[in-house]
């Protein structure tokens, strides 16, 4: 058992700031795709803050977006008033980046030449910034494959970026559970619990390719078909599941396939974390564990209703959001629980 200082405390709480805001980050992008805003920022400026501010100003950012594809040849009916409506989405996914960047500069300037930070700390906190400028250029260079002559993101680089986010949102909230826990952490050769740890976490990694999968779904817009479920167009094995050539493309470009896989993820991964679950709630009597496993499994049945639900609603904005939500709190509920069992 340690004990947490008050210097860990006051560190603690400003990343949990901004482990929120880093939260509100990926649901504000999936609102973001969810509303086709993403393509509505056409350059990219680094240290510009203001928006339009007056007719003039908006007629300029409306007309660089005319010279691109996705007004060109999706939406040459677009008037100032539709793009304004797309514009703020897109701008404010922006304006949160920045915000998190200088939410996180500031307080680490201060923690640093306060000597607050504990021996060990200071390079994971940098890499966590560093991280996070590069998480920005990787969404630009999503951004631009959609200003070419497909006037769609790459789903490979939208799945990049939305995997890449979500790791710096766990390198964030483990750095949070080690300040705030008191017990030391045991290596895994001395662990009694070795084999649950490792099993842990595999289903981390399960969950993390699922949710890259749902990247794919995203990229692709394959949650607008088949909208039924269990079954696809009436079918287990949907007709065009191996329609593109070579074979390889077809998990990766292929709507049908994709949707097919990442259905069967996701009721795979739902079904062994709820065993998980039922046999970590009774083999475990620590306050603490029963609590991890008590989360994992209430937020895998709250995902895979909402999942089901976004699906059969042709992907609302709201439910699409909050199915992204979901797997992000899921994730969180798996690392917590991971973070438990690397403690005994």
């Amino acid at each position: 058992m340690r004990d947490i200082s008050e210097n860990d405390r006051a560190i603690q709480r400003w990343l949990q700031v901004c482990l929120v805001l880093v939260f509100a980050m990926i649901i504000l992008g999936g609102v973001t795709r969810l509303t086709d805003s993403g393509l509505s920022m056409v350059t990219w400026h680094p240290t510009g803050m203001l928006p339009p501010l007056d007719t003039k100003q908006w007629l300029v950012e409306f007309e660089r977006y005319q010279q691109y594809p996705e007004f060109q040849k999706l939406n040459s009916d677009m008037t100032l008033d539709g793009f304004k409506s797309i514009y703020w989405f897109e701008y404010s996914h922006r304006m949160l980046g920045r915000l998190i960047g200088v939410v996180f500069l500031l307080p680490f300037i201060y923690f640093w030449l306060r000597k607050m930070i504990k021996p060990g700390l200071t390079p994971r906190l940098m890499i966590m910034f560093v991280l996070g400028g590069l998480q920005g250029l990787l969404g630009w260079y999503m951004v631009k494959s959609g200003l070419v002559s497909n006037p769609h993101v790459s789903q490979y680089r939208l799945s990049a970026h939305l995997l890449s986010a979500i790791l710096i949102y766990g390198f964030i909230l483990w750095t949070i559970f080690n300040l705030v826990t008191t017990r030391e952490y045991r290596r895994l050769a001395e662990s009694s619990v070795a084999g649950w740890r490792k099993l842990s976490l595999g289903l981390v990694i399960l969950v993390l390719i699922t949710i890259v999968s749902g990247g794919f779904v995203a990229g692709l817009k394959a949650g607008l078909i088949f909208n039924t479920f269990p079954l696809m167009g009436g079918k287990l094995i949907p007709e065009g599941i191996g329609a593109l050539s070579p074979w390889y493309l077809n998990p990766l470009e292929n709507m049908v396939t994709v949707q097919f896989n990442h259905r069967w993820l996701a009721m795979i991964t739902g079904i062994i974390l709820i065993i998980w679950y039922i046999r970590g709630r009774s083999h475990f009597e620590a306050t603490m564990l029963q609590r991890s496993f008590k989360l994992v499994g209430m937020m895998i049945i709250i995902q895979l209703a909402l999942g089901i639900a976004t699906l059969l609603m042709q992907v609302p904005v709201l439910l699409g959001a909050l199915h992204q939500a979901g797997a992000l709190l899921l994730f969180s509920a798996l690392l917590f629980n991971l973070h438990a069992l690397s403690r005994v």
